[in-house]
């Protein structure tokens, strides 16, 4: 019977040549594929000589190494479960994900072993082990002393590969559980989707404890066999200085905001690129326009999230439409759905907006311990409810509106944040906003918007909203507006309207 483990497929994708460069890291160091291979082996001997149970999980919060990486790779081979932690978070909330997971090892920064392993042995985690950024820690100390080969543990497509636990920020944070097999088929299809091709080399600054960065960026370099250049957080000037090193970089909004803020950020600096991808929030249709003016590329977006990994795209070959993230991905099914007056769930029609639901191999199992609310998300026949609003044009192409949550019902009106924000941002002067309901003793909920001015634009309240009754409803029109220097986002990029809803709560 074939192995369905994950590592098995990447390890049967490295180039022939193991001497070949894997990894570059942005201060001169070169790990090969053989390295790759064996510093892999290791570590997956340490985690197999602590006799953990076949689904133990190995939660991880550090920074952002090769090592990093190499042991997610290795607790893929051993047949362990990996759990990555973003490494902003503390100790109340690194106690709810022990408590929730139950992790048999934990990995943390060795600055932070004081905190963690206190709170790791007292929920009963046996093991802690600490992996720092300059190739410190007690993990490589102990790895180290271990053989360089090991046999990768059997799996079958349905076992679990990894927990990804939700941002959390409506409620109760969730472990959405992959296989082996969603994450195979996702790498798989992305492959061939975006033309990966012999020689491409991917130019890496996302962190690697979310789904772009771990699940996106690096599979697809591992699958082709590319070498990586991996940056330890994203930094313009370093990025310009890699990029004729580069043929495929990804990214957040936010990435390509600030690369465009450099004056030496021109077709020539992006002449060796092949591919810009961009994912986790939303790209202005400014950023889309300005940076195909500037550098002749046309940045391609894509659409997924923790419980999907990816599930649309703009197309590599073909049109790419900015603000739509493109169409459905081989094999994925997507459907935009309203809900009747009578209660009933029906199709929508071309340009109607709705609820958008998945279906695939790509599709993960269910929460974590949460049997009822998996139950919940899905529907009768299959769908994941992703919780995200939408709408297909006539040509097939998929556009978010926002989060099901972030809908504002306003008068009894359905008032979707993305509509009235496209019309905000056109407006001189507006570097991007976010809309917003807060609490209204008329309305139930009032329209609000948040603004991020250029510096030295002389806006108002009164201007935007005079401007915005030209164009929309009266329903939508916000009741106030409010100017701020930016906008709060979580690591991805990810504008955090909860945290604008309590700040404007009072109007």
């Amino acid at each position: 019977m074939k192995n369905a483990n994950l590592y098995a497929l990447f390890e049967s994708r490295f180039p022939q040549d193991k001497s070949a460069c894997a990894i570059e890291t942005h201060d001169g160091l070169y790990y090969s594929w053989r390295d790759i291979e064996r510093a892999t082996a290791k570590m997956a001997n340490l985690l197999a000589s602590l006799h953990l149970p076949p689904d133990a999980r190995i939660a991880v919060q550090v920074e952002k190494s090769p090592e990093a990486l190499i042991l997610y790779l290795a607790t893929l081979q051993a047949g362990f479960v990996y759990l990555p932690l973003n490494t902003a978070y503390r100790a109340a909330e690194i106690e709810y994900f022990i408590d929730d997971a139950e992790p048999a090892v934990m990995v943390c920064a060795p600055g932070n072993f004081g905190w963690v392993s206190k709170i790791a042995f007292q929920a009963g985690t046996k093991h802690v082990f600490t992996l720092g950024e300059a190739r410190d820690g007690s993990l490589l100390e102990r790895a180290n002393h271990f053989p360089d080969s090991f046999a990768t543990a059997q799996k079958l497509p349905d076992e679990m590969a990894a927990i990804l636990y939700t941002s959390g920020t409506t409620g109760r944070s969730k472990g959405a559980m992959l296989s082996h097999g969603n994450l195979a088929s996702n790498a798989l299809v992305l492959h061939d989707y975006w033309r990966w091709q012999a020689g491409d080399v991917l130019l890496h600054a996302l962190p690697l404890f979310h789904v772009h960065g771990l699940f996106v960026a690096s599979h697809g370099a591992l699958l082709n066999g590319s070498k990586m250049i991996f940056l330890p957080k994203f930094d313009a000037a370093e990025v310009m200085r890699h990029l004729k090193q580069a043929t495929v970089f990804m990214g957040v909004p936010t990435y390509y905001v600030r690369l465009l803020a450099e004056p030496a950020f021109d077709r020539a600096a992006c002449a060796n690129m092949r591919l810009f991808i961009s994912g986790s929030a939303p790209l202005l249709m400014e950023t889309f326009k300005e940076f195909e003016r500037r550098t002749g590329h046309t940045i391609l977006e894509r659409y997924g999230m923790s419980e999907t990994t990816m599930q649309a795209s703009n197309p590599y070959d073909g049109e790419r439409i900015g603000g739509t993230v493109g169409l459905p991905l081989p094999d994925v099914t997507i459907r935009v759905l309203r809900n009747t007056p009578a209660g009933a769930s029906v199709p929508c029609k071309i340009d109607e907006i709705g609820d958008i639901q998945v279906k695939g191999p790509n599709v993960f199992h269910g929460y974590w311990r949460m049997p009822e609310k998996t139950r919940e998300e899905f529907t009768a026949d299959g769908f994941f409810k992703t919780g995200d609003v939408g709408k297909f044009d006539r040509k097939g192409y998929l556009s978010i509106v926002g989060r099901s949550k972030d809908l504002i019902i306003s008068g009894g009106y359905n008032v979707y944040p993305k509509e009235i924000e496209s019309f905000i941002d056109e407006i001189d002067g507006v570097v991007e906003s976010a809309v917003i309901g807060v609490p209204h003793p008329d309305f139930g909920e009032a329209v609000t918007v948040v603004v991020v001015a250029r510096p030295g634009t002389q806006l108002t309240e009164a201007e935007v909203i005079a401007l915005l009754k030209s164009k929309i409803a009266n329903f939508k029109v916000p009741k106030r507006v409010h100017f701020i220097d930016d906008l709060p986002r979580n690591t991805m990029g990810k504008v955090q309207k909860n945290v604008l809803r309590e700040q404007f709560k009072n109007g």
